[in-house]
């Protein structure tokens, strides 16, 4: 659910994982104005909806529809899972920094967030959830860097370990860093790429981006021509889709060739 949604590869891969396990249902995609959203969301339960995920522009709002707010997702401020109970009541959670931390281990399976400061750019609701995996994760800072400051300040509220730049130190608070995160929507087909230089990023940083269309970002292009290891957004879809699917169908899902594979023909 989401506005607009049409973009969006969930499809692909929950209904691959309902052919998979011989499942009975379907994923589909809701296009839903925000003055429409509290009576789509309320709606769920009465057309027999197991749950849905919530996008951009609604993770927010959509909260203060829910009957129970998981704490994790109280604490993000944002909800991207709706599941919906036996008794038809509404629970939200918001799986988006569990799939982050796990598409950063798929990539680098001996990586971890205490071993030096990380630089997230961008303050949205993509952010939030990766500022805070992160913290949880034992980063011993968080620096972010934001073009409109006020939001990354906002955002500083999550913890002592988050420090706030001005969007022109972005390049020079890179250095030292151990993971440089994009979460902005610069480098996503149809937006200019990131204007940022890597010169001061040591050569063993990781770089990750939220962003899975396309799969290599003009970010990640330049990071790896240097020797870095980097990470596209399609992981962090890919591992908040299953605790949903889970939640829903009582079946956890697997990531498997063939699931890459169904995306890959997508693009």
């Amino acid at each position: 659910m989401g506005w607009p949604v049409a973009h969006s590869r969930s499809p692909v891969i929950h209904n691959h994982w309902i052919a998979q396990y011989g499942l009975r249902g379907t994923y589909a995609l809701l296009p839903v104005q925000p003055d429409k959203l509290t009576d789509a969301i309320r709606g769920l339960p009465a057309l027999g909806f197991a749950g849905c995920n919530i996008t951009i522009p609604h993770k927010v709002n959509a909260m203060a529809m829910m009957d129970v707010v998981h704490p994790v997702a109280q604490r993000m401020g944002a909800i991207n899972t709706i599941v919906v109970q036996a008794d038809g009541s509404l629970h939200g959670v918001n799986n988006d920094g569990f799939g982050y931390i796990q598409s950063l281990r798929d990539a680098k399976p001996d990586w971890r967030a205490d071993t030096g400061p990380a630089l997230v750019l961008g303050a949205g609701g993509a952010a939030r959830a990766v500022v805070l995996s992160l913290l949880d994760e034992g980063a011993p800072e968080v620096r972010l860097v934001n073009r409109t400051r006020s939001k990354a300040d906002d955002l500083a509220a999550l913890g002592d370990r988050v420090k706030v730049y001005d969007w022109r130190e972005r390049n020079d608070a890179m250095a030292g860093v151990a993971l440089l995160v994009n979460t902005t929507n610069q480098g996503m087909h149809g937006q200019p790429g990131l204007d940022v230089q890597l010169d001061a990023l040591p050569a063993s940083a990781l770089v990750s981006d939220a962003i899975y269309i396309p799969l290599e970002t003009p970010l990640l292009a330049a990071a790896r021509a240097r020797g870095h290891t980097t990470v596209n957004g399609l992981g962090m879809l890919l591992n908040q889709a299953r605790p949903a699917f889970h939640a829903w169908f009582g079946v956890m899902p697997e990531i498997t060739p063939a699931l890459h594979q169904a995306i890959a023909a997508t693009f």
